[in-house]
């Protein structure tokens, strides 16, 4: 389900959460498979499973709950974008970056409007998860940074829970308490 692990290149200019659908795809591998499951005989005779894998990570989005090749690729370079935006950090910085044209479309008087299943999402959490990585996982820094509230940061990991457990171990590494 989610392997942790944290994949850190330096010299990267651009989040890959935040590539177009088609750039994303070029840097990524695609698999088809045959998955068991509800779906008929449609299911076990096509290859209708999708498995993207990043190449320059090796992290991977799949999916197989739908009847159409085309859909359970959409889902897949979804959840692809999800596990990079927790898995995959940008460079390491001595200060935090500008906070990014995206972030200031989705945030209103402090309060950050955004759902999960929203295309925006991966490249808005790789964004939050990078400065707390930078700030040394300090939630009001980057609350302050991000021009938010610390609830709203947490709000936004409690969006996909494995944003949330990466960064409760990630912080008890680094000796402080876990958020809820």
């Amino acid at each position: 389900m989610f392997a942790v692990r944290s994949v850190a290149i330096r010299s990267l200019a651009v989040h890959p959460s935040r590539l177009s659908l088609e750039e994303l795809l070029a840097e990524c591998e695609m698999r088809r498979e045959r998955r068991s499951g509800p779906g008929g005989q449609h299911r076990n005779k096509v290859e209708t499973a999708v498995v993207l894998t990043h190449k320059t990570s090796g992290l991977q989005g799949e999916a197989s709950e739908r009847r159409s090749q085309a859909d359970n690729r959409a889902m897949a370079l979804f959840r692809l974008r999800l596990n990079l935006a927790v898995n995959y950090r940008c460079s390491e910085l001595s200060e935090l970056p500008v906070v990014s044209d995206l972030w200031r479309s989705r945030c209103r008087q402090g309060r950050l409007s955004v759902s999960p299943q929203h295309q925006d999402f991966p490249a808005l959490l790789a964004e939050m998860m990078d400065a707390l990585e930078m700030s040394s996982f300090s939630l009001p820094d980057v609350a302050e940074h991000f021009e938010v509230t610390a609830s709203q940061l947490v709000k936004l990991l409690r969006g996909y829970h494995p944003a949330l457990v990466r960064l409760n171990q990630a912080r008890k590494q680094a000796g402080l308490r876990a958020l809820s």
